[in-house]
């Protein structure tokens, strides 16, 4: 009987210790239209940087194109702010948004 006790006791210590872990929202690049790059350029950036094949770098840089922005990666924080960085440096506009 006393190890019954026991053993239900440390299940119920085992359950109560657990916590539960949130994860952080996800966060967007977001890539803006401008007037001065070329879409060539534009296409040929998004697959330097992201790593993306030349269909789906044309696929986002025509939203940009025809929506003035688009959203061209999502994930954590710090990874989005070294994507923006990278941006930055081959003069495209960029920006991170909290994903909803």
């Amino acid at each position: 009987m006393m190890t019954t006790h026991m053993s239900s006791g440390s299940s119920e210590t085992k359950t109560s210790s657990q916590t539960k872990t949130q994860k952080a929202p996800p966060w967007s690049v977001v890539v803006f239209d401008d007037p001065v790059n070329l879409q060539n350029y534009v296409t040929l950036v998004l697959q330097r940087v992201f790593g993306y094949n030349k269909s789906m770098a044309e696929k986002l840089m025509m939203e940009v194109h025809n929506n003035g922005l688009s959203h061209v990666w999502s994930g954590n924080k710090e990874r989005a702010e070294l994507f923006v960085q990278q941006l930055h440096g081959y003069q495209l506009k960029a920006s991170i948004q909290q994903a909803k």
